[in-house]
């Protein structure tokens, strides 16, 4: 398998908003974010919310805009809360995940689906956060709705003197992934903590955790390149497709996302996901 990476870690000077942790303005981002959908509409929020090039997974790729610009307002109203997050040492890149659920007939409306989301934000020159993907599953309604949020228990920011790259040890991942699979690949690139997503399921936290989903299910995860990978110094997000097939035979294909952070001098992936896009 070859591996084709695009690296852009955007480590520019960007203008600082005073007063608050950049944590705690990703978080507040996001929850302004759910808040504005509430009051004007989910197409609008998305708009306002979204950077031009920002992307959703409806389930395939799309441009957020292009997207919400062609579907028609509607009464519908999707609802969320951040329930974690992190950020960058340069407050640059930040991400939140969290619960939604949906009410087709608006606010008063039973909610019909529910979901985890995973929003990646980045800080543009003007101070202000939009979100550059906006991704997500769906799953059985949860035992309870939060609107509570928690951080990493590792406060510690490391800031890569020695500049080392994501991208070198997410192709480490893929390579171990397509020799010896992918079980073993998070049990060397994840770290203990790991936050993960599959489709109809609730969130998987912690590495065993996935790695005993990983070998009970039958299957090799294979990813033709790496198109797209993005970062500051401490932090980064892959973009990517996958497919998975059982005993030579393709079954299932999607997108993939992954945050790698810098974790005492070793880039371990904090976050992943595989959404499936339904087959013609």
């Amino acid at each position: 398998m070859r591996l084709t990476f695009a690296v852009i870690f955007v480590l520019v000077a960007i203008i600082p908003m005073h007063g608050q942790s950049d944590l705690q303005k990703v978080v507040d981002t996001e929850r302004e974010f759910a808040k504005f959908a509430s009051e004007k509409g989910t197409k609008a929020a998305f708009l306002e919310f979204s950077a031009a090039d920002g992307l959703l997974f409806v389930p395939d790729r799309v441009n957020a805009k292009e997207h919400w610009n062609k579907r028609e307002a509607s009464v519908a109203l999707l609802s969320w809360h951040p329930n974690y997050a992190d950020v960058s040492a340069n407050g640059l890149l930040g991400y939140t995940t969290g619960n939604w659920e949906f009410r087709p007939k608006g606010k008063d409306d039973t909610s019909t689906a529910f979901g985890e989301f995973i929003t990646v934000w980045l800080r543009h020159p003007d101070g202000r956060y939009r979100f550059v993907v906006d991704i997500g599953v769906s799953h059985a309604k949860p035992d309870k709705y939060s609107t509570d949020w928690v951080t990493t228990a590792d406060k510690t920011k490391d800031l890569n003197e020695k500049n080392s790259s994501a991208g070198d040890n997410a192709n480490g991942f893929y390579t171990t992934m397509t020799e010896q699979g992918i079980a073993k690949a998070y049990a060397a690139y994840a770290v203990d903590d790991l936050r993960s997503f599959r489709e109809d399921k609730a969130p998987i936290l912690g590495k065993k955790q996935l790695i005993s989903l990983m070998k009970s299910e039958k299957g090799t995860f294979s990813i033709p390149k790496l198109s797209s990978f993005f970062g500051s110094a401490d932090l980064a997000y892959s973009v990517n497709t996958y497919t998975k097939s059982v005993d030579g035979r393709i079954v299932e294909k999607g997108n993939t996302m992954q945050i790698w952070k810098l974790v005492k001098g070793r880039w371990r992936i904090v976050l992943d996901i595989f959404k499936p896009v339904p087959q013609k």
